[in-house]
C-alpha cells in the first residue's frame, strides 16, 4: 500500500503541492475566523459595559489583531501562489 502511495504522488506532484496549499488555507483561515470572533466579542462587551457611542478597543488589542489579520492574509496568499504554482505541472 505505501508503494501505491508512493507512485501515486510522484506520478501526480500537483495533488502533492494542492495538498500542501490546503494546509497552508486552513491555519490561515482559522486565524482571520477566531480574530473576527474575539474582536466582535470585545466590541459586544464594551457595548454592554458601556453606554458610549463608539465602543474602542486598547492599542494592544488593536496590534495585536492586525498582526493576526496580516499573518492570516499571509497564509492564505501563500496558499494562493502555491495552487497557481501546481497548475504549471
Amino acid at each position: 500500500m505505501s508503494l501505491h502511495l508512493m507512485t501515486l504522488l510522484t506520478a501526480h506532484p500537483a495533488k502533492l503541492i494542492n495538498l500542501l496549499a490546503l494546509l497552508l488555507t486552513f491555519p490561515g483561515g482559522w486565524l482571520l475566523h477566531a480574530t473576527r470572533r474575539r474582536e466582535q466579542r470585545a466590541i459586544a462587551a464594551q457595548r454592554q459595559s458601556q453606554a458610549s457611542d463608539e465602543p474602542t478597543l486598547d492599542w494592544a488589542t488593536l496590534r495585536m489583531n492586525r498582526f493576526f489579520y496580516s499573518f492570516g492574509f499571509a497564509c492564505m496568499g501563500l496558499a494562493l501562489l502555491v495552487s497557481w504554482f501546481s497548475t504549471k505541472f
